[in-house]
């Protein structure tokens, strides 16, 4: 088939937009709310925990919480907006989302590299599509935009720093910022001691495709991502993401279509003729 209809289209049911991007790397529009609410109560005292401890003790909560709720939403380098509302998951790679595209809404759901996107009209009574992203026994390598990749990316890093305690989404939060360049992204050690080589292997592979990203994360009284904006260069251009994350290991388990629903997206893309 078509090689780059189906890399447009693997893309696509992934998740849209596999490059980490965010509104602004100085805390942007905060969903509506304004800053007004992020200052709201703010103080300049530092944490207790120095930038490099609180992300580090959050990775590792956040880890063991699995999945969460996400809202997300990317302008990309064509200046498309992509959104993505539903539940995402991590290590491995997981989401139950639906993308809002200008072309309208699809539901997708990936289970590691096992892809199903929803489609509008059945084919064989089947309405389904599965794609495999593995190839020649290697996973397909690309951002999960989860808040436990996040994390992972900013763990270690020296140029993180605390812009203080602001609230967002009206609840209370610890705000950290950083910009790094390609060489800072993966040069990090720290994160071979608290993740697993496999996992950490994996993030320094899509991270490759990165030359530059700005970061801005809050981090809630929980002690888990409540929030972040990124922007993000890369091969492709600059994109721009916020997003926001919520209910922690208390969404349900992320499952596949039922086998009679799923047809091969190579089948479908060969009956097209594309």
């Amino acid at each position: 088939m078509n090689k780059a209809v189906r890399t447009r289209a693997g893309a696509a049911m992934a998740g849209a937009v596999l490059l980490v991007g965010g509104l602004t790397a100085c805390g942007g529009d905060d969903g509506g709310k304004g800053g007004a609410d992020r200052k709201a109560g703010a103080t300049a005292s530092a944490p207790a925990q120095t930038p490099a401890e609180a992300v580090k003790a959050s990775y590792l909560k956040t880890v063991k919480a699995g999945f969460a709720k996400v809202e997300l939403s990317t302008v990309g380098a064509d200046g498309k907006t992509v959104k993505q509302s539903g539940t995402k998951g991590w290590y491995p790679s997981t989401h139950d989302i639906t993308l809002t595209r200008d072309k309208g809404d699809t539901r997708s759901i990936m289970l590691g590299d096992t892809v199903y996107s929803h489609m509008d009209k059945p084919v064989d009574g089947k309405v389904w599509t599965r794609m495999e992203l593995a190839k020649d026994g290697k996973p397909g390598v690309r951002l999960n935009e989860d808040p436990a990749e996040y994390l992972a990316m900013l763990l270690g890093q020296q140029k993180l720093t605390f812009a203080g305690a602001e609230r967002t989404g009206g609840a209370e939060t610890r705000h950290f910022k950083a910009a790094l360049t390609n060489e800072d992204l993966l040069k990090a050690d720290e994160s071979g001691k608290v993740m697993e080589e496999k996992d950490r292997a994996y993030l320094h592979e899509a991270l490759k495709k990165i030359s530059a990203v700005e970061v801005d994360l809050w981090i809630g009284a929980d002690g888990h991502p409540a929030r972040v904006d990124s922007v993000t260069t890369g091969e492709e251009g600059t994109s721009k993401t916020t997003a926001t994350f919520s209910d922690y290991g208390s969404v349900p388990a992320i499952t596949a279509p039922p086998e009679g629903e799923v047809i091969l997206f190579d089948e479908v893309m060969k009956r097209s003729g594309s």
